[in-house]
């Protein structure tokens, strides 16, 4: 009986069948988290984080290392990091309350519909995608300087001044960087200045791991922010090169756009996940929204008990991600310029309203999952977030992007930085999908003033004390809310750490495409194939990416109830850091 069971173990070890937990042994562990006592950074280089924590070390709080954390991804994470960008940020301060601060890009003023649609009147997205046509007015340089007023304790010359040594000295290029700038080399020469400054020339002449990568001409306009703030970058010199080359170029940002541009302070939006406090940002981002309401839809279930990445999960939370995403496209816009149903769409009795129609055991018909109609009152993947908590409990949240890598590709000659291409996050033509397959209403269609939706989804968690838990965001596009979602859930569902919740692998769905989307091994076979037999069809990767939204996220454990340590993990899907003190 031995023999014959042995043998049958070895026949079914020795076929072309997977063992039963084949994907589990095929995907790595996690390391450890980084512990530390008095403050923690996690961003997507080790340089940047480094940057955080120096100003830590000499006395700063979150905000102070969150300001020089961004000006220093402006110069070592050149693919996402920016100064001609924009983003956002959420930030809990020592006594509990919470803000949020919108430095999203805007159209320019002569941005119109008709610009980015062709004689035929069908989208041009080419030009929403490629070239100077494609920015909108950055927004970066006033959201940190704002931040740094209002809730830092030091310096611009302080803050400012590792992100200008690494800019002027220059730093060691990882590998990835290295090969990233030169198999983007045909997209780089395309644009003269890029050329200059982040090609060697020719293609032949390639860019080498640990080589130092020096701007001097970045470090100049680093220099003129630190010595006249928002000035040094909306008006005078560095104002009038952009200006100059976007009506060189086709481009429509002028002198005016960048010197109106002002950051916008805004309410959080906030959702109980039980017990636990979740604040996350509010239109023009569909993140606080779009969180909220999964949030809303996942406390119906027991989604611990049902299991990691069961087929019933992902059944479950697939559906609501459907309706959360076709209520993105409906009813999200720029809060300045169209009314969004805030309140309304994160109401709780609204999400079980939108999940009645669940089934356990098939999908819902895809011609029947449209936006709901809520009661109402009267990216790219290559964006950056960074997590910051200090001492005193105070956090901070950034998700910051050009749009997709290295953005509109052009680089200011004279000021070394990229452009973003935002303008592919309007709607060019209602129906017509971005980059990342969004389509929506004309509440996000091109209009002079008006910020484009974003996914972006900067998030802070409390406890059940009212403590900080989490800090937590990532980039990923349109995949950026349901992999914040996932971090969240996987540390108070599944009881990971943060390096495991950051790491383990995810699912997604946007509603179009009608695809349930999966990085590799996140689901078993036998997984895969109760969801088919559900009626799902199941995909590996999204858009050409196999992994997506390096998650960078803090968790506080308290060694006494008001004395927090931190725990730090950055997403291995990437080379970032979590770095503490």
């Amino acid at each position: 009986m031995r023999i014959v069971c042995g043998f049958l173990v070895l026949l079914f070890l020795g076929s072309g069948s997977p063992t039963p937990y084949e994907h589990i042994r095929s995907h790595p562990a996690p390391a450890a988290p980084e512990y530390a006592e008095s403050g923690m950074v996690v961003s997507a280089r080790r340089l940047a984080s480094a940057a955080g924590v120096q100003m830590l070390k000499q006395g700063g709080n979150a905000v102070d290392a969150a300001v020089a954390t961004g000006f220093a991804l402006a110069v070592v994470h050149p693919v996402a990091g920016n100064l001609g960008g924009g983003g956002f940020m959420v930030i809990r301060l020592p006594d509990g309350s919470v803000t949020t601060i919108d430095h999203r890009e805007e159209a320019p003023t002569g941005a119109t519909q008709e610009v980015f649609l062709d004689a035929q009147g069908n989208a041009a997205r080419a030009r929403s995608r490629r070239g100077y046509l494609a920015s909108g007015v950055p927004g970066t340089v006033a959201g940190l300087l704002m931040a740094l007023e209002r809730y830092g304790t030091m310096t611009r010359a302080e803050v400012m001044a590792p992100a200008i040594q690494l800019a002027a000295d220059g730093f060691p290029l990882s590998y990835l960087q290295a090969q990233r700038f030169n198999e983007a080399y045909d997209a780089f020469a395309a644009f003269p200045a890029t050329r200059k400054y982040f090609t060697k020339g020719d293609s032949t002449r390639r860019y080498r791991a640990g080589e130092v990568f020096v701007q001097r001409d970045l470090a100049k306009v680093l220099r003129r922010i630190r010595d006249k703030g928002r000035a040094g970058f909306y008006q005078g010199p560095t104002a009038a090169r952009i200006a100059e080359q976007m009506a060189a170029h086709g481009g429509l940002i002028d002198r005016q756009d960048l010197a109106r541009y002002e950051a916008v302070e805004r309410a959080p939006v906030s959702v109980d996940y039980r017990g636990y406090t979740v604040h996350s940002m509010g239109p023009p981002s569909s993140g606080g929204v779009a969180l909220a309401q999964l949030f809303h839809a996942a406390e119906q279930r027991n989604i611990g008990a049902m299991g990691y990445n069961s087929s019933a999960t992902v059944h479950y939370l697939g559906e609501a991600m459907r309706r959360v995403y076709a209520d993105r496209a409906k009813w999200l816009g720029d809060p300045d310029h169209v009314a969004v149903p805030t309140d309304a769409l994160t109401d709780s009795s609204y999400m079980q309203q939108r999940m009645a129609s669940f089934h356990p055991y098939r999908i819902t018909p895809s011609d029947s999952v449209h936006a709901g109609a809520p009661v109402l009152a009267g990216e790219s993947m290559e964006t950056t977030h960074y997590s910051v908590a200090d001492d005193s409990g105070m956090a901070v949240s950034v998700t910051t992007t050009i749009n997709s890598g290295y953005g509109s590709k052009v680089v200011i000659d004279g000021l070394g930085f990229f452009m973003n291409n935002e303008m592919n996050d309007f709607v060019l033509k209602p129906g017509v999908p971005n980059l990342y397959g969004l389509s929506g209403t004309k509440r996000n269609l091109v209009a002079p003033g008006r910020r484009m939706v974003s996914s972006m989804s900067p998030t802070i968690v409390e406890d059940r004390q009212g403590r900080l838990h989490m800090v937590i965001g990532a980039p990923g596009g349109s995949t950026i809310i349901t992999t914040v979602f996932q971090c969240i859930m996987n540390v108070i569902d599944h009881g990971m750490n943060i390096e495991e919740a950051v790491t383990a692998r995810r699912f997604h769905h946007q509603w179009k495409p009608r695809a349930l989307m999966m990085e590799a091994y996140a689901l078993s076979r036998d997984t895969e194939q109760r969801l088919a037999a559900r009626g799902w069809p199941v995909q590996l990767g999204f858009f050409g990416y196999e992994t997506w939204g390096r998650a960078q996220g803090i968790r506080a454990r308290y060694r006494t109830p008001d004395d927090p340590s931190y725990f730090g993990g950055s997403d291995p899907r990437r080379d970032g850091a979590a770095v503490g003190y």
